[in-house]
Parts: C-alpha cells; sequence; structure tokens
C-alpha cells in the first residue's frame, strides 16, 4: 500500500542531489527600513536569501546603501554551492540601496544579464474620502 518512494531501507541512508544551476533570477526588494535579497533559479525556487538584519544591521542602519552592499555580497556568497554564474535582476521598492545592490551582485562574481523594475504603481490609485459639507 505504500509508495516505493516513501519507503527507505534502515541500512541505507538516502544522498542529497546537489543541484547546479547557472542561470537564476535576483529579486531586491528595497524599503525605507530594510533591504533582502533572493536568489533562485529560473523557475523561481529559492537558493539564498539575505536581509540586513541577517547580515547583523540594526535600527535605522538597516536602510543604508551599505548594509543594501553587504547583503547582496552575502546573497551571492550563499549562492556560490549551486554554481550561480548569470541572473536576471528584478528590482522592487523606493529605498535608498538599490543602485549599491546592483553594484554589490556584479562586483561579487555574478553576471547581469537584464535589470528590471517591478515596482507596483497605482494606475489612478484609490478612491479619494468625499469632501465635507461645509
Amino acid at each position: 500500500m505504500a509508495d516505493k518512494s516513501k519507503v527507505v531501507n534502515k541500512n541505507k541512508t538516502i544522498k542529497k542531489v546537489k543541484r547546479t544551476v547557472s542561470k537564476g533570477k535576483a529579486y531586491v526588494v528595497t524599503s525605507f527600513n530594510n533591504t533582502i535579497i533572493t536568489l533562485t533559479d529560473s523557475e523561481g525556487n529559492a537558493l539564498s536569501s539575505s536581509s540586513a538584519g541577517v547580515v547583523g544591521f540594526k535600527g535605522a542602519k538597516k536602510s543604508t546603501p551599505y548594509a543594501a552592499s553587504k547583503v547582496a555580497e552575502d546573497a551571492a556568497n550563499k549562492s556560490q554551492k549551486y554554481g550561480l554564474s548569470e541572473v536576471d535582476v528584478f528590482l522592487s521598492g523606493p529605498g535608498t540601496g538599490r543602485q549599491m545592490a546592483v553594484k554589490s551582485l556584479r562586483n561579487s562574481g555574478l553576471k547581469i544579464l537584464s535589470l528590471s523594475d517591478i515596482t507596483p504603481i497605482p494606475h489612478n490609485g484609490c478612491r479619494p474620502k468625499k469632501q465635507p459639507r461645509n
């Protein structure tokens, strides 16, 4: 009744298959308070991610361009074990670390194939409050 894929022999251990990914995507999310970078393969499965808090910055220092550069270096170093060499970069958010994150991704050995801004922009926005009667 059990699936053969779920049956495990007690004497043998299952080896993890090491993935090698040469091309992927880099999602850089910069807000006014933080910078988060996620490196994925071409299907969108996360390989590595990092943020300013993970690297060790606290408070107002998390939103600086220097913190964004350190976050990019950390995420790129984590993805080195997968063999990632080329990325398409997708930027999102209004933060100050956008340019430094892209520079640091390039300086850490990743080849940038394309650069896209996917920041959500409201088309006409929310309905305004009604005017008070006088």
